[in-house]
């Protein structure tokens, strides 16, 4: 069998798996990070989206030997030393989730948009949550946390851009 050496949420690890083995099953089975979930198996749902080098996919399709030397990142990555992502953060304050099972692929598809389009539209949104089905139908809630998130990823820039200003005057 061979051996895979991955970048996991900043963390080199290895895992022995077939070449066509999902990476959702081996991020779930092997490496025991279960914030991805199995929906659907054939890409449609969105329960297993991670980042694959900051690009939002399914890992239910994905081999691991396509991974490569490209970063992963799941849901348990999302957070940066213990402080949540504003969309965890948002999404918890709204309380978005209904059952939660979509949920971690929810907020890695809107993650994924905010890193190329901090100031998203709702026609936006939409278009990149397609992919993502909530079976609880929480979908404008989502929408409203994502727009929270935005304005609070903007003005914690913000914030930090004037502070280093400060600094440097």
């Amino acid at each position: 069998m061979p051996r895979y050496t991955l970048t996991i949420n900043g963390k080199t690890q290895s895992v022995d798996a077939e070449a066509d083995t999902p990476l959702l099953w081996v991020l779930r089975d092997e490496l025991g990070l279960v914030g991805t979930k199995f929906g659907c198996g054939i890409a449609m749902c969105g329960a297993c989206t991670v980042h694959l080098g900051g690009v939002a996919l399914r890992s239910c399709s994905l081999p691991v030997a396509a991974v490569g030397n490209q970063a992963v990142t799941t849901i348990e990555g999302l957070a940066d030393d213990g402080e949540l992502h504003p969309l965890q953060e948002t999404w918890i304050e709204q309380d978005v989730p209904q059952c939660g099972y979509c949920q971690a692929g929810q907020i890695m598809s809107a993650a994924a948009l905010l890193a190329s389009n901090p100031a998203p539209t709702d026609d936006d949104i939409d278009v990149a949550m397609a992919g993502n089905y909530c079976r609880c139908g929480t979908y404008n809630r989502i929408r409203s946390a994502i727009h929270s998130a935005a304005e609070r990823m903007t003005a914690s820039y913000y914030d930090a851009t004037a502070k280093q200003t400060e600094q440097q005057a």
